[in-house]
């Protein structure tokens, strides 16, 4: 490792490897670019669900490769006038795709629908189809009527327009908030654009790299993913950076050679980092086992990104740093005999005494903080409806519910029962079901056959959901009869969702305790720090359902959201547990646990505290997007790192360590190296004494 880092140092080989990293990677992202994919019906669906099976076998139909827009026409006040359905007419004339079926005027004469089929299955052509349409249906009406387009295919239109331009909006403000909070934490005009332009460099790598490894192993990926993606890498890229600078702050103290101070923060760092990140990766992974295609997708991307995240800032941000001399941290410079952070009297130690005089009392307190806010869980209702979908209601979801005052609820998107039986057959079945207003043969080619169902219930309701369960009972004697559209897909998801929890919580869970184990060589160690971890994110969990409920008015937690926060929450909480633990390990070796613990506190309160504000105002960068989801997300997590850096990693850890002593790391044992005086060892002699205790023992 040393003869790695003393290279990675030298003068021309790290302005070498500053030249050909960055070269290569703009190079990789100018001639590669991100790969590209062509969506395809199932993409959202669970695999093996009755909906998923449904599309794909609509798929046979000539007319299947689209969806329908549903265009709702009504009056301020009144009924509609037959001059009105003339013009109504005259307008639906003129809308591209029109005329295959009847206008249906509602019963109250105050409205009227058409559908519309909309030919196309990518995101973009639909939008510009949708666009089109309510272009055309919305000129020279007459005073007093309006138009609006519903409908699966405007909904996927209005989604679509959350993500124009959604990335370049994310990266620009996800880079923002990053250099906003480098320059508040180094106070260095200068210093903070070395770590924003190698991790700058790395996501945009990250995001093609990862695109083609997806497109390779034929993996699905939407229009979030590399938003996501660009999020979590200058989120755990800029905590790796930090954590390394100032290991190098520390070590300048220490060295009058900036090359070999960097050389020994970075065998320092270098193991904390590849842990954390080898943490991330594993627990990122594990979303490869979601029945949904798109999560697998983000999984794989997201672990893609962190490798790359982590081997730039261990060998590129190095090679960057020591070409500058101390300078680069102007006007704060650390000068040769400063007291290092764990020798001296900071906040963070000051917070340490304090907990190590009153450990148990810390303990009793912050479990019951963590107990309250968790408390928030037992009122959370999972499972947001399509016109919750939104922070800002879309055209499509106003007319939603505009039909519904005119029309059954589920007029503008019917259930889709998809048979290769005899259709009025079918029909016959879905129309005895009760909740059904009505059924229509909509396409029939090829042996394959379309039966649309109107369903009464409001959409997202329970009453709606228990009228798809009884609409699938009553077509499973049917051969090859499968039921999509909205309510069925919710439903779907909904179960998927239920069953990627049950699985993949406890494989994170499990996989990160052996990976702890593994880097400690503990027992007890990685036992403490996942449950703290756990104990985070049930509170965090727990009081941002009261912030979505009493601040920001959602009705429900989107289905997706609670695997997210978790996979997030349980990678990146773990990270700061490394970094201290490993610090504290450190230090344990030549001043024993209890002050072993204190002094690895003191020394990296500063930057964990630092990377765990940044990390949260990171992932909220994600309410950019208005989309609930993504929200959602962004608030759990950055409530759980604020909890995890503020409370679980300043208080609990410490004072459960501080009360445990040596039985911390049982079944291994620090070994102090007593303290001598003007016959001590050099630094270097000790780091080699280090090396030697971590080396694997017969």
């Amino acid at each position: 490792m040393r003869s790695v880092t003393d290279r990675i140092t030298r003068k021309w080989w790290a302005v070498a490897i500053v030249i050909l990293a960055l070269a290569g990677a703009m190079g990789v992202v100018s001639t590669l670019g991100e790969a590209t994919r062509t969506s395809a019906s199932t993409d959202a669906l669970p695999i093996g669900s009755d909906s998923a099976a449904a599309l794909q076998l609509r798929d046979r139909l000539p007319e299947a490769e689209g969806s329908a827009a549903v265009v709702l026409f009504s009056r301020e006040s009144g009924s509609l006038t037959t001059a009105d359905v003339s013009a109504i007419e005259a307008r639906l004339a003129d809308a591209p795709g029109a005329g295959r079926t009847p206008l249906q005027r509602s019963e109250d004469g105050t409205a009227a629908l058409a559908v519309i089929p909309v030919e196309a299955t990518d995101a973009t052509a639909v939008a510009e189809r949708v666009k089109d349409v309510r272009a055309a249906v919305k000129a020279d009406l007459p005073d007093g009527v309006t138009a609006q387009v519903t409908g699966p295919a405007a909904v996927q239109a209005d989604l679509a327009a959350v993500f124009a331009g959604a990335n370049t909006r994310l990266l620009i403000a996800t880079a923002s908030v990053v250099a906003l909070l480098l320059v508040l934490t180094y106070r260095s005009p200068i210093l903070w654009i070395l770590p924003l332009v190698v991790v700058g460099v790395a996501d945009r790598l990250a995001a093609v790299l990862a695109t083609h490894v997806l497109a390779t192993f034929s993996v699905v990926w939407d229009e979030s993913t590399i938003g996501i993606l660009s999020v979590l890498v200058f989120g755990a890229g800029t905590d790796y950076a930090l954590l390394l600078i100032s290991r190098y702050r520390d070590e300048l103290r220490r060295h009058h050679d900036r090359r070999e101070a960097m050389s020994l923060a970075l065998r320092r760092t270098a193991e904390a980092v590849l842990s954390s990140a080898v943490t991330v990766v594993i627990g990122l992974l594990t979303l490869l086992l979601s029945l949904f295609p798109a999560t697998r997708g983000l999984g794989l991307a997201c672990a893609v990104g962190v490798v790359v995240a982590a081997a730039f800032v261990l060998l590129v941000l190095p090679a960057a740093l020591v070409i500058f001399d101390r300078w680069i941290f102007w006007p704060r410079v650390p000068r040769e005999g400063e007291p290092a952070l764990a020798d001296g009297h900071s906040l963070w130690r000051r917070v340490g005494d304090r907990v190590a005089a009153h450990p148990r009392r810390i303990i009793s307190i912050t479990l019951v903080v963590l107990a309250v806010m968790a408390a928030g869980i037992a009122a959370i209702d999972t499972g947001l409806k399509s016109s919750d979908q939104f922070l800002k209601k879309p055209e499509a979801i106003a007319a939603s519910e505009r039909l519904a005052e005119s029309f059954p609820a589920g007029s503008a998107d019917p259930a889709i029962v998809v048979t290769t039986a005899d259709p009025k057959a079918v029909g016959a079945a879905v129309g005895a079901v009760p909740g059904i207003a009505g059924t229509r043969t909509v396409a029939q080619a090829d042996g394959v056959a379309e039966v649309d169902a109107v369903i009464e219930a409001d959409p997202g309701s329970d009453e709606a959901a228990e009228t798809v369960r009884a609409l699938r009972a009553a077509v499973s004697d049917l051969p090859e009869t499968h039921v999509a559209g909205t309510e069925a897909v919710a439903l779907d998801q909904a179960e998927a969702s239920a069953r990627d929890r049950l699985v993949i919580f406890p494989i994170v869970l499990a996989l990160v305790l052996v990976a702890l184990g593994l880097l400690l060589r503990s027992v007890v160690a990685p036992l403490v720090l996942v449950a703290t971890v756990v104990a985070t994110y049930l509170a965090s969990v727990g009081a941002s359902w009261w912030i979505f409920t009493k601040v920001f008015g959602f009705s429900a937690l989107d289905d997706n959201a609670p695997l997210f926060a978790f996979v997030f929450l349980v990678a990146l909480g773990v990270d700061y547990n490394i970094f201290l633990v490993t610090r504290a390990r450190e230090e344990s070796r030549e001043h024993g646990s209890r002050q072993g613990m204190l002094r690895g506190l003191a020394a990296t309160g500063g930057v964990i505290t630092s990377a765990g504000i940044l990390l949260a105002a990171v992932f909220a960068v994600l309410g950019v997007l208005p989309l609930v989801v993504l929200a959602q997300i962004g608030v759990i997590i950055c409530v759980g790192v604020l909890l995890d850096t503020l409370v679980v990693r300043t208080l609990l850890v410490p004072a459960i360590a501080v009360v445990l002593g040596d039985r911390f790391w049982w079944p291994r044992r620090p070994h102090p190296t007593p303290t001598q005086g003007p016959g001590a060892v050099s630094a270097e002699a000790a780091d080699e004494d280090r090396e030697k205790l971590d080396a694997p023992r017969p």
